[in-house]
């Protein structure tokens, strides 16, 4: 086959002693579809890389449970500053089922794998050049106001009163939040539920975030427990003191 698709390919065959021995060609698999589930699912004692013009690269192997058929799958370009986040938004260009006739086998590829697959390697190599280094998270901006709420033993979620910047009350009292002038506190019910609270937590934050207040979830406080008064040891008489005589009965 190798000597009938377009633009000079040789072939280089391998055989594995163990199923582990075949991981690092099929971990390279570029498919999606049953290429990649033969590959990781089969023991395949033997294979073959082909390889192409502008560092293409072809796994074949037999098909399991079909004796007269063969699969034939791209495999990850590597090297030149390609790196993961190259491959995101990539369609894969996936394998296929080729007869075992080399003739045949060579058509069906240039005719269905090769043109999808030198369109995905132009598209990594597109987002090689336009974005070298990998997109990573600006760090978020510094809040004038921050709002620290806390998830207390009980279930309740809030914070002291006091504590609640005055531009975000309101907006915690629209979401749920109620105001315990004994506890000096805004608290969420634990009542409403775990998937009620987070919704309610997730609009308020969204809300809050929206008017350039800063937002921070943490545990509660262990509550520590007033320490008991202790008893005064009984008192020992010194020498030469008397004891009191227990009265009469």
């Amino acid at each position: 086959m190798a000597e009938r698709l377009p633009g000079g390919w040789t072939s280089t065959c391998q055989h594995h002693a163990t199923y582990e021995a075949q991981y690092p060609t099929t971990n390279q698999l570029w498919d999606s579809g049953h290429v990649s589930h033969i590959g990781s699912t089969y023991v395949l004692p033997h294979d073959a890389v082909l390889h192409g013009p502008d560092d293409m690269r072809l796994y074949v192997t037999g098909r399991p449970l079909y004796p007269y058929q063969y699969v034939v799958a791209p495999l990850e370009p590597a090297g030149n500053g390609i790196r993961p986040h190259h491959f995101d938004d990539v369609t894969e260009p996936d394998g296929i089922a080729v007869p075992s006739d080399p003739v045949r086998a060579a058509a069906a590829v240039s005719r269905r794998l090769l043109p999808r697959y030198t369109q995905a390697l132009r598209d990594v190599l597109q987002n090689v050049e336009d974005q070298p280094e990998p997109p990573r998270r600006p760090a978020p901006a510094q809040a004038a106001q921050v709002l620290t709420l806390a998830y207390y033993a009980d279930g309740t979620v809030g914070a002291p009163y006091d504590s609640v910047p005055p531009d975000a009350r309101a907006v915690l009292f629209a979401h749920g939040f109620q105001y315990h002038p004994h506890q000096e506190a805004v608290l969420l019910p634990a009542a409403w539920g775990e998937i009620a609270q987070a919704r309610r937590l997730q609009a308020m934050a969204q809300t809050l975030v929206a008017q350039g207040i800063g937002v921070n979830l943490r545990p509660s406080r262990p509550e520590t427990t007033p320490p008991t008064t202790a008893l005064p040891p009984p008192a020992v008489p010194s020498a030469g003191s008397t004891v009191p005589a227990a009265p009469h009965r």
